[in-house]
């Protein structure tokens, strides 16, 4: 018999950054909870991640979990897809169906990216959490809604709201649990224990030799900005077990050059407004790096001294 998973939030979001800990074990707290969730964050922080844990956990785990991009939804298709249809609701609609909500009956509704949805939409799903219930399009029986709501978003909703590009009514209503999942540049511990982490996971499925990271592969790890976030250490890390040769995983296995253009570092540091500093320091990090940690190239291509570079990298 198959042992059971450990059913401890931190054990399937690890961290060692404190505060983000304490704010996973007060999650957790409020997992078993009917309360709607709400998770806020970059592109790439793991909301998705996040959202499967806290159904995992959570005593709705046998039930089902059903993803809803918010941003693939239009106006059309939002009452269809999330409430379902009866025979003849629209053209084409041969058979009744069930919407989303009705199929997640029991489990976890996740709604990806709810910035997405108009405020015409926002008004609809309002009322479904207000009443509890709904109905399918054309249809004259009202169906409880027994699911958990989990909603994400990697813009700030409440800066929405005071500009009048969200409803108030509907944030302070998905606004009942949250949590702010930081960038993982802000949480520079987490790097090489989730780097490890998903080389021992990806050498397991791709069944690849790569067993560890030479110590100056976990170096270059730790000193890249990851614009991307979690999802871009992920690639990387699968990337490299994918083409790595041997056991050990070194800084010319790790695909940074192939992962984007400089631009799409510049065009990233002004959506997320990033510092000057957290710039500049991202741009003498990738020089080095592709000066192979020399730091005497390095200081010649930036047009700075040696020592310059050595007292910026010890701060």
């Amino acid at each position: 018999m198959a042992e059971k998973a450990p059913r401890s939030l931190r054990s399937h979001f690890r961290t060692r950054n404190r505060a983000l800990g304490r704010e996973i074990d007060a999650l957790e707290r409020a997992a078993n909870l009917p309360s709607t969730i709400l998770i806020l964050g970059e592109s790439g922080t793991g909301k998705d991640r996040l959202a499967r844990a806290i159904h995992d956990v959570s005593v709705r785990a046998a039930g089902p979990f059903v993803r809803v991009d918010a941003a693939n939804l239009s106006d059309e298709l939002f009452e269809s897809e999330l409430f379902g249809h009866e025979r003849g609701a629209f053209t084409g609609a041969f058979a009744a169906k069930k919407g989303l909500l009705e199929v997640a009956e029991g489990g976890t509704v996740y709604l990806d990216e709810v910035s997405s949805l108009s405020p015409a939409a926002q008004a609809k799903f309002l009322r479904v959490l207000q009443e509890k219930s709904f109905r399918r399009l054309s249809g004259v029986t009202t169906h409880a809604f027994r699911a958990r709501l989990i909603v994400s978003s990697r813009r700030d909703l409440a800066a929405l709201v005071e500009k009048g590009a969200f409803r108030d009514d509907f944030f302070y209503r998905i606004d009942v649990v949250s949590i702010r999942l930081p960038r993982l540049r802000d949480r520079r511990e987490d790097i090489l224990p989730l780097a490890r982490e998903f080389l021992k996971r990806a050498a397991a499925a791709y069944a690849r030799p790569a067993r560890r990271f030479t110590k100056e592969a976990e170096a270059t790890l730790a000193r890249h900005p990851w614009p991307g976030n979690v999802r871009e250490l992920t690639h990387i890390v699968e990337k490299a077990v994918l083409t790595a040769e041997g056991e050990e995983i070194g800084p010319k296995d790790l695909p940074f050059g192939s992962l984007g253009a400089p631009e799409s570092l510049l065009a990233s540091a002004v959506e997320d407004r990033w510092t000057l500093k957290e710039l500049t320091d991202a741009y003498i990090a990738e020089t080095l790096r592709r000066a192979g940690g020399n730091r005497s190239l390095a200081a010649k291509r930036l047009g700075v001294s040696r020592k310059f570079l050595w007292e910026r990298g010890k701060k």
